[in-house]
């Protein structure tokens, strides 16, 4: 039985007589099971997957697929890809599943103690400064290409801290808070999300070693960040009052930054007035970043950052319109060099043409985006563009959602 045939005879099989009607239920199927509206499969993906070249279903289509028709894609002639574990033989199969999970903690989870050695206060100067240089790579390469680099250089601050002194050892705590808060941003640009949630574990451990204020305000801030990503609104306003609860003793960085992340969970739970407030709460702070902090620069370094939470918040509330012409501001000021994060916001800038009934832009847009998330491999932009094909829905089989579908095929097969 060739591929098709076998997706084909089990939907036959469940009473779905045609692919539209097999589209339609699956979707209901998902949305119950996953409880999340968003879910959708349509019935131009069910027609590729019973074509020659199915491709492979995001792990949580394949989760609903299995539910709803009792076999998994192996098993309905999908292309089973490389590392495919279905989730039924995770536990059983564990010693691939512990070699990734040892791959990501490793560098954090190293047993000592270590052999004593000098530690140079000028290691602190060091480090900062190459914090600096990974901080702008990020922008040009994605995470990828960095996470390795990174990782060993959190390892070798966590084997000078056991031996340093004094402040020395203070200040190594210092800058290895915010090394693991890059290799969480890495993982989760990634999306590795547990090794995200993993290493922003990592950094709040150490910004309480360090009893840094600042610091723990931005740990607290890094595990929103996580929480926004996993569509927790609730949580992340939690984490962000948290961190405002002394907020007299923070620099205004750091209050700027637990102030936007709380502005992304107001929007999570559909609070648009509180949004604005948050976001025009954190602009009049901009002007008093003043701190020589190495870490947390964002608000300085990204061109609109502030409007750029805003333009994000309000693609999230469904604000088409407004979004827009947001985004069309923010990138005017965006360099070209800044592929990655032009990329997320060209996206996110598509979806909001999408929802103004624009599918022609969005179109044009998407164009512009598949070479870099191609280029850069960043899961954050992947995603943006799923986001964009759902809210492309409506015209799926328009001439506009048909080039659409072509368009994403490299970069989105699969989801």
């Amino acid at each position: 039985m060739s591929r098709n045939d076998a997706l084909r005879a089990t939907r036959l099989r469940a009473g779905w007589r045609t692919i539209e009607t097999a589209a339609i239920a699956l979707t209901a199927h998902g949305q119950q099971l996953l409880d999340d509206r968003q879910f959708t499969v349509s019935a131009r993906t069910w027609r590729r997957w019973e074509g020659d070249r199915p491709g492979w279903p995001a792990e949580e289509t394949a989760i609903v697929l299995h539910d709803a028709l009792g076999r998994w894609p192996e098993d309905l002639g999908f292309t089973t890809p490389p590392g495919w574990i279905r989730p039924d033989h995770h536990e059983e199969e564990g010693p691939a599943g512990r070699q990734a999970f040892v791959s990501v903690t490793a560098p954090a989870l190293v047993a000592g103690p270590v052999q004593p050695q000098h530690v140079d206060p000028a290691l602190i100067d060091y480090f900062q400064q190459q914090l600096e240089g990974h901080y702008r790579a990020d922008m040009f390469l994605g995470p990828h290409d960095l996470i390795g680099t990174v990782s060993a250089q959190y390892q070798l601050i966590d084997k000078l801290v056991r031996c340093a002194k004094g402040e020395t050892r203070q200040g190594l705590l210092q800058v290895g808070a915010a090394y693991a808060a890059l290799v969480g941003w890495l993982y989760q640009d990634a999306g590795d999300m547990d090794g995200a949630a993993f290493w922003r574990g990592i950094t709040q451990e150490i910004a309480m070693r360090s009893r840094d204020p600042h610091l723990i305000g931005y740990s607290l801030v890094n595990q929103a960040q996580v929480r926004t990503d996993l569509g927790d609104g609730h949580a992340v306003v939690d984490l962000c009052e948290a961190a405002l609860d002394d907020v007299d003793r923070l620099v205004p960085k750091v209050r700027i930054m637990a102030m936007q992340q709380h502005a992304h969970g107001a929007s999570l739970i559909g609070e648009r007035g509180l949004v604005d407030l948050l976001i025009d709460q954190a602009d009049r702070l901009l002007r008093r970043v003043d701190d020589d902090l190495p870490w947390g620069n964002a608000c300085r370094r990204t061109p609109g950052y502030l409007e750029v939470q805003r333009a994000t918040c309000y693609g999230r509330l469904g604000l088409g319109v407004e979004a827009g012409v947001l985004w069309t501001q923010v990138l005017s000021g965006v360099p070209e060099t800044a592929r990655r994060d032009r990329g997320v916001y060209m996206a996110r800038q598509a979806t909001a043409a999408a929802a103004a009934r624009e599918p022609d832009q969005a179109v044009e847009l998407a164009r512009m985006v598949v070479p870099i998330a191609s280029e850069t491999r960043s899961a954050r932009m992947r995603r943006e563009l799923v986001i964009l094909e759902r809210a492309m829905w409506p015209w799926q089989d328009a001439p506009v959602g048909r080039d659409l579908a072509e368009i994403l095929g490299p970069v989105t097969e699969g989801n």
